[in-house]
């Protein structure tokens, strides 16, 4: 199983370990939380990122730098604990992996499956409800939503499930046209 593949992985092993202290001090949402929020921050902050991912700061500086972000985001102990080991034992780096296989933990441990969603525009509240409907309906299982934006579909949604992707965006749908055409 591909999951299983991901946590033999040096960040899918700290993150069963964060899973499991989470488990254990009953925080498991508290951590997914912080760690959500942390992955949003990596994503939107180049400098977070540069932090978190360049071999040319310390793990001294890495550890200062995280510390002060844990503290301003009022981080969880355990979150705290988890981010600044990384920090010591130099695989800060690992951090975006260690957060999508705890997500993937926690989504096991639900009976949830996740799904990606890109769509042209930001989908409202009862579009997301109505999709997870269907999905759920279709798989069998709850589905966890991870949406993005790409403009460049031009309409419609591209969902992945694991190795499965389902595009029924208008470009795609386009490009499809205009193959049968130039066929034709």
């Amino acid at each position: 199983m591909a999951d299983e593949a991901h946590l033999s992985s040096i960040a899918g092993r700290y993150a069963l370990a964060v899973f499991e202290l989470a488990l254990e001090e009953r925080s498991v949402e508290t951590v997914g939380r912080d760690l959500a929020a942390l992955r949003t921050m990596i994503a939107e902050s180049a400098d977070l990122s540069r932090l978190v991912r360049a071999p040319v700061f310390s793990r001294e500086e890495q550890a200062k730098g995280m510390q002060a972000l844990l503290d301003k985001m009022g981080a969880a102990p355990l979150t705290t604990r988890f981010v600044l080991l990384l920090c010591a034992k130099g695989r800060l780096f690992v951090l975006a992996d260690a957060i999508r296989d705890y997500d993937a933990l926690v989504a096991r441990q639900r009976s949830e499956i996740h799904a990606e969603v890109t769509s042209a525009r930001t989908l409202t509240d009862p579009q997301t409800a109505e999709l997870k409907r269907v999905l759920k309906e279709k798989l069998g299982r709850e589905p966890r939503l991870v949406t993005k934006v790409d403009p460049a579909l031009l309409g419609g949604l591209v969902v992945k499930i694991g190795s499965r992707m389902i595009d029924s965006s208008l470009r795609a749908k386009l490009s499809a046209l205009r193959s049968a055409m130039r066929g034709a």
